[in-house]
């Protein structure tokens, strides 16, 4: 089955912009209900986000918020994970960012 252009199934674009390990981990992340796409909770993997959307995620001890800024075609190095998103919320100063853990 092929995912149409403008949409992308949310744990496989948390997995390409390296938010988690695998796409096992951000699956299980969403069926936890821990996750919200523009405010809205999210409990299922397969809910498709679009540029512009905004994700809540908790990730370790940080919550995250993040606008998404490009869908990505495969899992990159950091630097062209970092292009997938916006941070709304970074870390603060002096603190390691997730991609240094």
């Amino acid at each position: 089955m092929t995912e149409p252009d403008d949409a992308l199934r949310v744990d496989k674009w948390l997995w390409q912009a390296r938010f988690f390990k695998s796409r096992g981990l951000a699956a299980k992340l969403c069926a936890g209900g821990k996750m919200r796409i523009n405010r809205q909770p999210v409990s299922k993997s397969h809910q498709r986000v679009r540029v512009g959307d905004v994700l809540t995620f908790p990730q370790g001890k940080l919550v995250r918020v993040v606008r998404i800024a490009a869908l990505g075609t495969r899992r990159g190095p950091a630097m062209e994970a970092r292009a997938l998103y916006e941070d709304l919320n970074p870390p603060p100063e002096g603190s390691p960012s997730p991609d240094e853990t």
